[in-house]
């Protein structure tokens, strides 16, 4: 597909994401994917989701992927508009899918904190837009200094999410992870992990924690819908133990 270079999503960020993972040609967590979709073209005031061209749209180009294990990324603009922020009183979105062989990491994370802000006021932090500049410098940030994946804090210094993954920790046998409302995405694989939990009888709680609470976690783990569960090795220098737990809820949610 070729952007016009009045596309909204181009110029503005102005759209919404989403990456599904596949397995042997099966999009994994789809009707979840979309329902986010949905609830963020209603709450950035864009036209309805077509769930059915989506799904099409997201067959076709897996079709086009070899490899047993992929990731599908469905992308979703406001569509054309003149220049400035305003968009046009009808909008027509633009919908269009890509997919790429997609890998398991290997082995744990080392998770570095990084010094970019999520901001916990923005509506944009609990949507998956097309603007995602502070997660590609936090990232960006944690690989010079060695790491795998970058902690981000918001503005109140509270631990919220990493790069492109939820975070988790253990404590006292007890699972945390950032609240909402401390500008984290509720993310898929984040409502499998909580659900499964809620299974396997363990403790749960979605909190607003300051960062600084990690460093005295007994483990701490991220999810997103490519990675599942994965273990973090060390935090910022300081290694951490395996956890039994976080295993256990890895093979729960495992696909």
């Amino acid at each position: 597909m070729t952007i016009p270079h009045d596309d909204r999503g181009l110029l503005l960020g102005d759209g919404l994401f989403e990456t599904v993972l596949a397995l042997d040609g099966k999009l994994v967590g789809l009707a979840a994917h979309l329902d986010r979709m949905a609830a963020g073209c209603a709450v950035m005031g864009l036209p309805p989701l077509d769930r059915a061209l989506a799904e099409r749209l997201m067959g076709e180009a897996l079709a086009g992927v070899a490899a047993p294990r992929a990731a599908v990324r469905l992308t979703l603009t406001a569509g054309s508009g003149g220049r400035g922020l305003d968009r046009p009183d009808a909008p027509e979105p633009r919908l269009f899918a890509t997919a790429a062989a997609s890998q398991l990491p290997s082995g744990p994370a080392r998770l570095i904190t990084s010094s970019v802000r999520r901001n916990e006021g923005s509506p944009a932090a609990r949507l998956k837009t097309l603007s995602y500049l502070d997660s590609v410098l936090a990232r960006r940030q944690a690989r010079e200094q060695g790491g795998d994946e970058a902690l981000m804090l918001n503005s109140r210094e509270e631990a919220a999410c990493a790069a492109a993954a939820n975070v988790f920790w253990v404590s006292e046998g007890r699972l945390l992870t950032p609240a909402l409302e401390c500008g984290v995405l509720a993310g898929t694989m984040r409502a499998r992990v909580l659900a499964a939990a809620g299974r396997l009888g363990v403790a749960v709680a979605e909190v607003q924690a300051p960062g600084q609470t990690l460093r005295g976690a007994d483990a701490i783990f991220l999810t997103n819908s490519l990675i599942g569960v994965r273990a973090v090795s060390s935090l910022d220098g300081v290694e951490l133990r395996p956890s039994a737990l976080v295993e256990q809820l890895a093979a729960a949610v495992a696909v």
